[in-house]
This record gives C-alpha cells, structure tokens and sequence, in this order.
C-alpha cells in the first residue's frame, strides 16, 4: 500500500490538509506513470539542511529541499525528501506567494525529483517550472 508520510526534525510545524496532500501526490505520480511505494517528507531547519547538504552533497550552501530517491525498482517511487520551513518562508515573502503556496511548489518539486525531473540545466528548469505548475494547476482546493 503507499504511503507518505509527514515528519518534523528540529522544528515545529502544524502541516495542513495531509489528506488532500497525500491524494494529490499520489495522483501526480500516478500521472506519470510511476508507482507510490513510500515518501517521507521531513520538515527540518535551515541549518539541519545545511548539514545535510554539507554531508551528503559536499555543497557548503543554504537550500529549500534536498530529496534522496530511494527507489530500488524501475518505475516505482521510494525516497525522503527534507524541507527547510525557514526557506520556504524566506522565499514566500521575497516571491511574493503564499507560505501555503511556496510550501505546495517545493512538496511537488520534490516528487518531480524522484519522478526523474531534473533542473542542473536551464533547460531542465524550465521543464521542472512547466511541471510544477501545471500539477499545482490540477491541486484540489485545499
């Protein structure tokens, strides 16, 4: 059965509407043709993703998300995906969205990660925005 799970790790923070979360991601992996096994998504701090980011990446740099695919069978979704609250909040007020907004853009971010979506390049980033936006798009009111 899939699963996707919600954790904290050094912060608190009260996620809502996980149900609606939960049906939305599984539909979006759905979409594109992969199977849900299980996601965590780990909301953390700047800092604790930072470490992350320093240990396991060697980038010496502050991130919104750092997500590890785990995934061991072609076609088939596994992976933990860490979101730091204090960039989402930082980059909501400088882009002018929503906590609730920026929040949604990096979950899905993270999904299109372990969907094999990339964004090194700027023509990557460019198909990463597409999708983003267009599964944000396809988002039940919530």
């Amino acid at each position: 059965m899939p699963v996707i799970n919600f954790f904290e790790e050094d912060v608190t923070y009260k996620l809502k509407h996980k149900t609606a979360l939960r049906r939305w991601l599984t539909e979006t992996i759905a979409a594109e043709g992969y199977k849900l096994k299980e996601i965590s998504y780990i909301f953390c701090s700047d800092n604790y993703l930072l470490q992350l980011n320093r240990q396991y990446l060697n980038h010496d740099t502050y991130t919104d998300i750092i997500t590890f695919d785990n995934s061991e069978v072609g076609k088939t979704v596994t992976g933990d995906i860490f979101i730091s609250i204090e960039r989402i909040r930082e980059n909501a007020a400088a882009f002018g969205a929503t906590e609730t907004d920026e929040l949604h853009r990096v979950i899905i971010h993270g999904a299109l990660h372990l969907l094999g979506y990339k964004d090194k390049t700027p023509a990557e980033k460019k198909k990463m925005t597409e999708k983003e936006d267009f599964y944000l798009n396809k988002k039940s009111i919530f």
